[in-house]
């Protein structure tokens, strides 16, 4: 079984983060520079929420708001879902699932230590398919 921490040894804990009160101008490029979908949030060392692709779409354009104007706190989602190292990736995929959300910060003594996007969940996913396909594979040719 995979877990979040599995996924984070191998690609890293690093997380791009942004303050509220960042231009979300400054928030896209940030995010078209690291070519990521979603920053979080960061005040007082504290995940405050996250800013995606997603929010700028739904509440920037469909809102007719002015880019250059608005800041990451007016847009971002405040009511983020989070997870732990220990929690499966079958776990991540049921709360993007259900919530209909891409990204997953990882919470770690009250710090975002890390976060898990749905391409980590499905790759994660896959892999372990392939090894139990060569599992079977080896057990029913008698392969060790």
């Amino acid at each position: 079984m995979t877990t979040v921490q599995n996924i984070l040894r191998r690609k890293g804990h690093g997380v791009y983060s942004v303050s509220p009160d960042t231009t979300v101008t400054v928030a896209l490029e940030l995010m078209l520079e690291k070519d990521i979908g979603a920053l979080m949030v960061i005040q007082d060392g504290a995940l405050a929420g996250i800013f995606s692709e997603r929010d700028f779409a739904r509440k920037i354009i469909l809102n007719g708001r002015k880019t250059l104007e608005a800041k990451v706190r007016d847009l971002m989602t405040s009511d983020v879902i989070t997870v732990t190292p220990d929690q499966s990736i079958d776990e991540c995929m049921v709360l993007m699932t259900t919530h209909r959300i891409r990204h997953l910060p990882v919470i770690e003594n009250r710090k975002v230590t890390g976060i898990v996007s749905i391409g980590d969940a499905v790759a994660a996913l896959n892999s372990e398919k392939e090894q139990l396909i060569v599992q079977l594979e080896n057990y029913i040719t008698g392969a060790r």
